[in-house]
């Protein structure tokens, strides 16, 4: 895939995506979540599918949707909570401490660049970008295993992990693009362009695809 191909390409796939469940943060931040909420929801969901986790933080939020809430929690209250996401233990101890960093050192509220994002326990890259694009509107990338994938399989990058991709895209991707290739690729990623066998003769951008990989295909 080239640059001069994206116009079409995102459009085809903003067509398609109207049939497809939109991804969980998403959806969150179309319906007023907090900064907070989205940062949290979004720790949660690591590793973790959003049907599980759809239903694991309104739950939680009902409890504590702030940081000032969340540590007057125990993280074996927290952990009991959230016990159906993966790692729930590991999850339950760094979202008591990175809202304590939040109160101690950002009175309470959530910060808004992917430096500080970053430095937060359990965060990362991928969560950082996250929470900057969707509880403030700034620009980043999301690049999760999906977006990863596929935007090798297309050939539009050649990376070898998450990191990587993201870097490259920030090289090459035109920025107006950026906020919602994750949101496009994620249901992308899980209905037609899978880890394996993708179903290649329903994609709607094929012909711009180089098929990085792909041995066996639909």
């Amino acid at each position: 895939m080239t640059n001069a191909q994206l116009p079409e390409a995102f459009r085809r796939l903003r067509a398609a995506a109207k049939h497809w469940v939109v991804p969980m943060v998403y959806a969150m931040a179309q319906n007023g979540a907090t900064p907070y909420e989205i940062l949290i929801a979004s720790l949660l969901s690591a590793r973790t599918l959003d049907t599980t986790t759809s239903v694991v933080y309104p739950a939680l939020f009902k409890l504590a949707n702030t940081p000032e809430k969340m540590v007057a929690l125990s993280e074996a209250q927290i952990e009991r909570m959230i016990r159906r996401v993966a790692f729930s233990a590991t999850k339950a101890k760094q979202i008591q401490a990175l809202s304590q960093i939040l109160i101690d050192q950002y009175g309470g509220r959530v910060p808004e660049t992917i430096e500080e994002l970053d430095e937060l326990p359990g965060v990362g890259r991928k969560i950082a970008n996250l929470t900057v694009t969707m509880a403030f509107g700034k620009a980043g990338i999301t690049v999760d295993t999906h977006v990863h994938r596929i935007v090798n399989r297309w050939g539009y990058v050649r990376t070898k992990t998450p990191d990587e991709t993201e870097r490259a895209l920030r090289e090459k991707l035109p920025q107006q693009y950026w906020v919602e290739i994750n949101g496009l690729l994620i249901p992308f990623g899980q209905n037609i362009c899978r880890p394996t066998n993708p179903k290649c003769s329903i994609c709607p951008i094929h012909e711009f695809c180089d098929k990085v990989g792909v041995n066996k295909s639909q």
